[in-house]
């Protein structure tokens, strides 16, 4: 089976990616092409995958944890549906998801 992510990106274009179980959103969105710094690697020692996730999709991720919530908190543009990319490994229930790209700071 073919899995799917659909990302909005700076310009607001909808790209419709591949996407692979147990990779991070970030892997996803940065294997692609796409316009994500992602500085740290993955590992949520940075905000630079910052992105929101679309409110139907919220219930079907796991909450953010603490060293998540701090690297939020040091972001630009928060919101109630701000995630960094990098903490959201992509499951079979998150096929289709649609995410969009924080502004860059």
């Amino acid at each position: 089976m073919t899995y799917s992510i659909n990302v909005t990106d700076h310009d607001g274009k909808i790209h419709q990616l591949e996407a692979t179980v147990g990779f991070s959103l970030m892997e996803i969105i940065r294997d692609a092409g796409l316009d994500i710094e992602a500085i740290c690697g993955g590992c949520c020692a940075c905000a630079t995958c910052h992105c929101y996730i679309q409110e139907d999709w919220i219930s079907k991720i796991q909450t953010a944890d603490d060293d998540e919530e701090s690297m939020l908190d040091q972001a630009f543009d928060v919101q109630k549906n701000s995630r960094l990319s990098c903490q959201i490994p992509f499951t079979e229930e998150l096929n289709g998801i649609n995410v969009t790209l924080a502004p860059k700071f």
